[in-house]
């Protein structure tokens, strides 16, 4: 059977951990593909609430098998707090596996991303502090630290001796800070190795053995299209590719075995950290969305940016992922309001701009071109069917697909899984 991505399409944040646990339901396996535990999904189903960094959403169903692809930056202490945690609620984690290829989050790694954002002063670019892109420098330059050499007893320490002292010159060369401890992240490394090696497979085999299998697997993304390496707002993104090209690479499969690719998004547009935004709200109006909503960061705590939805943007989303479909969420926030509107286009320089661009010093100049809709009193919150929506809401929702080129197949209408408009189903 195929696989299926979901995958965000905006600048993250969309709700992908409600969209991709709702659709676990119908999966035997759930994998993890890009970036680190600067990510955060959060699941409400009958057990509660629960915010996940790097345990793949669909960890919540009996029988679900949870994997953490090579494409992911794994920090031990975080993933293993999380199973910790999941356990202490009832949540098996015995079918949970962490590829031996996955690149490991050290210490040093951390401390760096700190002096370096620090360093940067008013041109800092916002990043979590995770250690997530210091860790993909190294696995990049061929410097890195991966899971399966925890298990290594006779190899790793050479190689960590090494990595520590060149790691050491730049921080206490460059950024003035304290060196590393060589013998305790040493020492670390040795307890991660000893409590994941149960976990620890070469996930790439198990993946395509579930596909072989004729296995139902959904490949979970992380943060969104538009702070992709490669095709984001760059230099505001993240250190991986959270669209469709590092699911293939993140995870070791052929492109043939994904049959569906749903994007993700808000209702509206939010975005966490620096980088332009032309939709921003800066007005009384943004503000009182963001309380509404609750726009602030899962992993971080930040307030999250709000604006209008963005059609520019998730059009080329679209392109960039071939989406056969999207899932629009948190629709219910925007009840009660006189007017939405949708940016249709952007212009700069006193000239339309009708794509999204490269540079980010253009993308800064952009303006947005509106397209005022009128709002609605009913409201959508916990409908389960599009016959439920205010026709003024359903008419914004036909607007978006005609704007960004694909066909809603889920409405979600609040944070729990039974509130839910399923339109044509996802998984086949």
């Amino acid at each position: 059977m195929p696989a299926y991505a979901v995958i965000g399409g905006q600048w993250g944040d969309e709700g992908k951990g409600k969209v991709i646990d709702y659709l676990a339901g119908e999966s035997d396996c759930v994998v993890r593909y890009a970036g680190g535990n600067n990510a955060g999904h959060t699941v409400v189903n009958e057990r509660g609430e629960f915010q996940l960094h790097l345990v793949p959403s669909g960890i919540c169903w009996p029988g679900v098998t949870g994997i953490i692809g090579n494409g992911v930056v794994v920090n031990p202490d975080v993933l293993l707090g999380e199973m910790a945690g999941l356990q202490e609620r009832g949540i098996d984690t015995s079918r949970l596996y962490v590829s031996d290829r996955a690149h490991v989050i050290m210490p040093y790694h951390i401390l760096l991303d700190e002096l370096q954002e620090k360093a940067r002063g008013s041109g800092a670019i916002g990043t979590t502090g995770q250690g997530i892109g210091p860790a993909y420098i190294d696995k990049v330059s061929r410097d890195g630290i991966r899971v399966g050499d925890l298990l290594d007893g006779e190899h790793l320490p050479d190689r960590l001796i090494a990595a520590v002292e060149m790691k050491n010159r730049v921080i206490t060369g460059v950024y003035g800070g304290e060196p590393i401890d060589v013998h305790e992240v040493l020492s670390r490394c040795r307890e991660w190795g000893e409590q994941l090696r149960p976990q620890v497979r070469p996930t790439e085999q198990m993946v395509q053995d579930l596909l072989e299998q004729g296995k139902r697997v959904l490949l979970e993304g992380a943060q969104g299209t538009l702070l992709d390496v490669d095709h984001g707002s760059y230099p505001y993104v993240t250190s991986s590719s959270p669209s469709i090209g590092g699911a293939i690479t993140g995870l070791g499969i052929d492109p043939q075995s994904i049959q569906g690719v749903v994007g993700v998004f808000k209702a509206y547009s939010t975005r966490v950290g620096g980088g332009p935004m032309p939709t921003e709200m800066l007005d009384h109006a943004g503000e009182e969305l963001r309380e509404k909503a609750h726009e602030y960061g899962t992993t971080t705590g930040r307030a999250r940016r709000v604006g209008w939805f963005d059609a520019v943007a998730a059009r080329y989303s679209r392109q960039i992922n071939g989406f056969t479909g999207i899932v629009l969420t948190r629709l219910d926030i925007l009840d009660g309001m006189e007017n939405v509107k949708i940016c249709v286009g952007y212009r700069a320089d006193g000239k339309e701009v009708n794509r999204f661009p490269a540079n980010t010093s253009l993308l800064e100049r952009c303006e947005p071109v509106y397209e005022k809709m009128p709002g609605w009193s009913e409201p959508t919150a916990r409908a389960t069917r599009t016959e439920q929506l205010p026709e003024n809401a359903l008419a914004y929702v036909r607007r978006i697909e005609e704007l960004v080129g694909c066909e809603a197949q889920i409405i979600s209408t609040g944070p729990s899984r039974d509130e839910t408009i399923a339109i044509e189903p996802v998984i086949h």
